[in-house]
């Protein structure tokens, strides 16, 4: 996802000259054909995540659409402060990209694991949350924020990601804020998924020959309530799949969403919810990202699709 980001911010970057890419010394073999393109709009500030986010508000007061870039819980975590105050409550035009969202830093320990932030993140106002699920929906937010005034975060993988859409001979063009995708279509048991656990969905339901449906959520705040409600109606069961934390996620904006609806006294039917995501744990071990997802239980299960 990450090459798919960095090709697609150039060619947004060659006629928007707003664009401004900041990064914490990390991103080599990745970055270089925009900062040799576009010197004067590239900046390597070194390993100082929190110092990037108040160069990166600066810039954008000055008018520029700033993306800030860096490896998964640092441009986040480490930043949560800048965002808030310096970002967010300006309502700056500052895109955060986290690279290695999840488990795609497993080798690297609880240090580099970003699986906490989304649930952080979205408390914030003013802030866009996305989380594309493979390179084809990485393309189409770039071009998306690259247009978008406001704050962003975009959590993506970090490379080799397969493109899931082209299995489906479908292409994503463009999307709008809030945008849901529906990428398999199936009966009264709905996948809902969230970022990078898009693939691995989808080879689910062929491999079982399931006959449920599959949405991919590349925003998890706003969402199209229009879209949600009329997706909502279909399913007596919603599973959602995250790489994430349960408290907090996607999971439970989903729950929460449902719930507001319903507040507000929509004919909508409140359909079963099953959260698929970390168990609220952390994992300090060392091994691949399937390992670790695995061990943390993010895993589909034949049982969740029988009514």
């Amino acid at each position: 996802m990450r090459t798919a980001f960095i090709k697609e911010l150039i060619e947004e970057a060659k006629e928007n000259k707003s664009i401004f890419l900041i990064v914490a010394d990390l991103g080599f073999s990745v970055v270089e054909p925009f900062a040799e393109q576009f010197p004067d709009r590239f900046l390597n500030v070194g390993i100082a995540e929190q110092n990037m986010a108040g160069i990166a508000s600066g810039l954008a007061m000055e008018g520029y659409n700033v993306y800030i870039y860096s490896i998964g819980n640092f441009p986040t975590l480490r930043c949560m402060e800048q965002i808030r105050y310096d970002i967010c409550y300006h309502n700056l035009n500052v895109k955060i990209i986290a690279v290695g969202g999840g488990y795609a830093y497993a080798s690297l320990g609880a240090s580099h694991h970003a699986t906490e932030e989304i649930g952080m993140l979205r408390t914030i106002p003013n802030i866009t949350v996305c989380s594309p699920g493979d390179p084809e929906e990485m393309r189409a937010i770039t071009r998306f924020t690259s247009n978008y005034k406001g704050p962003c975060y975009i959590r993506i993988g970090k490379a080799g990601e397969p493109e899931v859409y082209k299995k489906y001979n479908k292409e994503v063009n463009k999307i709008e804020s809030g945008d849901i995708l529906n990428v398999i279509s199936g009966n009264d048991v709905a996948i809902f998924s969230c970022g990078a656990m898009l693939d691995y969905s989808a080879n689910y339901i062929l491999n079982n020959k399931l006959s449920a449906s599959l949405y991919s959520f590349p925003f998890i705040k706003p969402l199209n309530n229009e879209q949600f409600v009329d997706i909502i109606r279909k399913y007596k069961r919603i599973i959602t799949i995250e790489e994430h934390q349960l408290n907090g996620g996607f999971g439970s904006s989903i729950l929460e969403h449902i719930n507001d609806l319903k507040e507000k006294t929509l004919p909508i039917s409140y359909p079963e919810i099953k959260r698929i995501g970390i168990n609220n744990s952390f994992y300090s071990v060392a091994g691949t990202q399937d390992y670790l997802r695995k061990l943390a239980g993010i895993e589909l299960k034949l049982k969740y699709f029988e009514l």
